[in-house]
């Protein structure tokens, strides 16, 4: 029975819950490690997105006979550049759309509060489980609307401290950079025969899995945020960098990012003007559409292959657990666990078909 693969999985996941468990209670033994990972995980996390960026442009320098320290200097500056440029052109006029929209705050929770009403008015002679829906529509409207500006504030100041925070991802991204060969021969030196192969197999299918995913959509969300930018501009919405910005960042988030983004564009379209309701929702579903039948399919092709029901069920559970961070992070981290549970399962079948043909 041990040699079953129900049981050998069942005995994984008792023996992941009870060390977990025994993470929890034991909190004077793992509170160090704990505080440790801490600091160290979001500065780990950045310098790998980093470097997932920066590896092809590593690759094309050193083939122009470029030696690696200087394709390392190189980068940096590069990146120190795109930073500085970043700041300075797009910051100043962030900070200005962030406090105007502080300052039309008020003047939104008021039209809220005046809006409500008359649409109430208006549904009497509808049934009551459609008003008591308009009601909670409406309810939901007006919190979103309270709690809208402080959003976006608490939202880029976020933004600000991580990245003050993120002071060792230079460090981290710079030994990527130098050592980032060494990972899978360090790891599979350890191993002998088949099962060496397996295990420099798995690493390159997990490394190509998240090199696809992050470099694919960072490119599509800069795409799209682009794309809605050029649009809210043709159209005369207001605050339409700080909009594209939002979204450039909601983008990062498959199949409900978009979807996100699109909810504070469509009210201050709506305070703006409501005509604008159906030029924005326009300008989001070219881009939308665009993305789905052009952008994504040449960029991440098949690389993933998750199917969008999937990608919901795992984002809403991520959500559930650990909050954005959770939904952040839920779909690269599936698709590394499907990679290696293919892996085994492959690795398994293979052990199956040569003990029957020793039979």
């Amino acid at each position: 029975m041990t040699r079953k693969l129900w049981f050998q999985v069942g005995m994984g996941a008792l023996l992941t819950l009870l060390i977990i468990k025994f993470f929890i209670e034991v909190k004077w033994i793992f509170a160090p490690l704990a505080i440790l990972l801490k600091t160290i995980f979001l500065p780990l996390l950045f310098g790998g997105v980093l470097f997932y960026i920066t590896e092809p442009l590593q690759r094309l320098l050193e083939k122009w006979k470029i030696p690696r320290w200087g394709s390392i200097v190189i980068i940096f500056a590069l990146l120190a550049g795109g930073i500085w440029a970043a700041v300075s052109i797009i910051g100043p006029p962030i900070i200005e759309q962030v406090n105007v929209l502080i300052d039309n705050t008020p003047f939104i929770i008021n039209e809220v509060n005046n809006f409500i009403p008359m649409v109430v008015a208006e549904a009497g002679g509808l049934p009551i489980w459609v008003k008591d829906a308009i009601e909670n529509v409406l309810d939901s409207l007006n919190k979103i609307a309270l709690n809208f500006g402080k959003w976006i504030v608490q939202f880029f100041q976020s933004i600000i401290q991580g990245t003050l925070i993120l002071v060792l991802a230079p460090f981290f991204l710079l030994f990527m950079l130098k050592d980032h060969e060494k990972f899978v021969p360090f790891v599979t030196q350890f191993f002998t025969g088949e099962r060496k192969k397996w295990v420099n197999k798995t690493l390159n299918d997990v490394d190509n899995v998240l090199s696809a995913y992050i470099r694919g959509q960072l490119l599509i969300s800069t795409i799209l945020a682009t794309m809605l930018f050029i649009g809210y501009l043709i159209i005369g919405l207001n605050f339409a960098l700080l909009l594209s910005v939002f979204a450039l960042f909601m983008n990062v988030i498959p199949f409900i990012g978009p979807w996100i983004a699109f909810i504070p564009a469509l009210l201050i379209a709506f305070f703006q003007d409501p005509m604008l309701l159906i030029w924005v929702s326009l300008v989001t579903l070219i881009a939308q559409q665009t993305d789905a039948n052009l952008i994504t399919p040449n960029v991440m092709g098949k690389t993933l292959d998750i199917h969008p029901l999937t990608i919901i069920t795992v984002l809403f559970t991520a959500g559930k657990i650990a909050g954005f961070m959770g939904i952040l992070l839920a779909i690269p981290a599936y698709a590394v666990g499907k990679a290696i549970a293919k892996n085994i399962y492959e690795r398994r079948l293979d052990i199956k078909n040569a003990a029957n043909k020793t039979i």
